[in-house]
């Protein structure tokens, strides 16, 4: 789960990484009063108006601007809510304190998918597009691995700070600053955390400026409070109606909703379906759906529910490999799946079963005799049937 900066600049300050004051706003009414009680601080004359977005470059698309005054925080709000960045409108803005900037750093750490390990990144260039530095300067950006079972600890640290070339006076500094940042990523279970810039201000503090964090949404069993940190708004009503259920959904742009028992096969049921689809006028996927090993009634009656709302979807494919869970269990859960679904349930199921007890399972089917059920010996043919029947 990615989060907005002024959700990250609040985990920062929660760890006691320096930040400065900012207030969140959706009308220019609210910009002028978090605006004045900033500026009433005495610490800054100035605020920054920040669009809220998550996606980079706010600044080049006009969604970061200075503002001198109370009045004038709450015009460039209104020139900001409601802009277009890179698809995302905003609703929302942060009003910030502005800050006497002498330098600007870079440091993130990130999760380090293909050595399973984390890594720090760091550079005395900071404010600018990371991806553009690496690319064009990559001595620039001092890379270095971190032990998960120690994690940044001070000698880490100082490793950090000197590959990346900062100076003797403010190297303890950064180095203090990054180690909270660590805080930050284990304790909050993230797998990302950014600042871009992490300034050294005038008054020779280290201060991060913007912040970019991401959660792991494996973790939330360890943390009440990320819940609340959802961007409902952005949220889609079916991924929503799905989490609810415990149902590991993800929302597609097709017309043949897809259920699955396993990621792996739910993945080779997208390939398939995709395949099958450029003959029948070109239908794709509506959806990711695995349901586990659990394929009972209940759990069957929320997937299809789920899917079944999807106004794109024209038929439904569900693709069954009976392990643990027996065909046999997976038969009986959609014909009572149906029924708990009553008249709710309106297109047409291509039901693939294989694997334990698949001819009990298959028996139990026909026997039901479903109108809207049609059972298939393959799974080419099951794809090429729910493709067809989407394309009718």
């Amino acid at each position: 789960m990615d989060l907005f900066e002024y959700q990250a600049r609040d985990i920062f300050e929660k760890h006691g990484v320096p930040v400065l004051g900012g207030v969140i706003a959706t009308t220019p009414e609210e910009a002028r009063k978090g605006a004045e009680e900033l500026i009433g601080r005495g610490n800054s004359p100035v605020v920054v108006v920040k669009a809220q977005v998550k996606t980079g470059g706010r600044g080049k698309a006009g969604g970061v601007k200075l503002a001198k005054s109370a009045d004038e925080a709450a015009e460039r709000a209104e020139e900001i809510l409601g802009l277009d960045i890179k698809g995302h409108v905003v609703r929302t803005v942060m009003i910030a304190e502005g800050a006497k900037i002498a330098q600007e750093f870079y440091f993130s750490v990130l999760l380090d998918r293909a050595n399973r390990s984390y890594l720090a990144m760091c550079s005395v260039e900071g404010g600018m597009e990371i991806e553009q530095l690496a690319v064009e300067r990559p001595d620039a950006l001092a890379k270095v691995p971190v032990d998960p079972r120690v994690g940044i600890d001070q000698a880490k640290a100082a490793e950090i700070v000197a590959a990346a070339g900062f100076d003797a006076e403010i190297a303890p500094k950064v180095a203090d600053v990054i180690r909270k940042l660590w805080d930050v990523y284990a304790g909050e279970d993230a797998t990302l955390v950014e600042v871009n810039p992490l300034v050294l201000t005038e008054d020779g503090e280290i201060i991060a400026l913007d912040g970019k964090v991401t959660l792991d949404e494996n973790a939330e069993f360890r943390h009440a409070d990320h819940g609340m940190l959802e961007d409902a708004a952005a949220t889609d009503p079916l991924e929503a109606k799905a989490k609810e259920s415990g149902l590991n959904y993800v929302k597609l742009d097709g017309e043949v909703g897809i259920i699955g028992n396993g990621a792996g096969l739910v993945m080779s049921t997208l390939d398939v379906v995709a395949y099958a689809g450029e003959k029948h006028g070109g239908v794709r996927p509506a959806n990711f759906l695995d349901i586990g090993g659990g394929a009972s009634a209940e759990v069957m009656a929320n997937g299809l529910d789920v899917i079944l709302g999807d106004e794109q979807v024209k038929s439904v494919f569900v693709n069954v490999f009976g392990g643990i869970t027996a065909c046999d269990a997976v038969a009986n859960g959609i014909v009572k799946a149906l029924e708990i679904l009553g008249d709710a349930a309106t297109k047409p199921l291509v039901v693939r079963l294989d694997g334990n007890n698949v001819e009990e399972g298959r028996r139990i089917l026909t026997q039901a005799a479903h109108p809207l059920v049609t059972l298939a010996d393959t799974m080419d043919g099951a794809a090429d049937k729910a493709a067809e029947l989407a394309n009718a």
